[in-house]
């Protein structure tokens, strides 16, 4: 009985052992680099103590390289003081990253700020680590859904403060062939 016993373990060491060495394997496979990225979320410092959040999961796949336009993703933000304000979500439509700067832009497909959804809204993010900035396309040209659109890929230079411990922002540069 011991023996049999002894064999029904080696026997089951030998297939886990054997399953280990195949998962590895499989996860051990080269990943190609995605062309571009910025991801994170961090909130915004305003002395007045306004709540106001980005949120951001916008991606260039490496086949799509050779196009910004290609991007795919949602961002969010959302401004509030006082118990008013609102939040939008936003439908990636082009990421343009150089070096640790990041501009994304996108239409509004949700949001609770009137004449805000179907507009198009772009928002720029320089990653400095722990000291990130932001710009946002309606800093110049309007509230959404009351100003003028921008068009796709453009916002304003990144004069916003990430609010010192609320997040960090990732950007991916991109690398185009030229």
């Amino acid at each position: 009985m011991k023996r049999r016993t002894k064999i029904v373990v080696l026997g089951s060491a030998l297939l886990l052992t054997a399953g280990a060495a195949s998962a590895a394997t499989a996860s051990d496979a080269p990943r190609q680099r995605e062309a571009a990225a910025l991801t994170g979320t961090a909130k915004l410092y305003r002395s007045a103590g306004d709540d106001i959040t980005f949120s951001f999961d916008a991606h260039l796949a490496a086949k799509d390289k050779a196009d910004p336009m290609k991007a795919t993703g949602t961002f969010r933000f959302s401004h509030y003081l006082n118990g008013s304000g609102a939040r939008a979500e936003v439908a990636v439509d082009c990421l343009v990253t150089g070096g640790k700067v990041a501009v994304v832009s996108g239409v509004i497909t949700e949001s609770d700020l009137p004449g805000a959804e179907g507009k198009r809204v772009g928002v720029t993010v320089h990653d400095l680590g722990r000291h990130d900035r932001l710009g946002y396309s309606w800093a110049s040209t309007g509230r959404p859904g009351e100003g003028d659109e921008p068009p796709k890929c453009v916002s304003s230079a990144p004069f916003e403060k990430v609010k010192k411990g609320t997040g960090d922002f990732t950007v991916v540069p991109w690398q185009p062939e030229l």
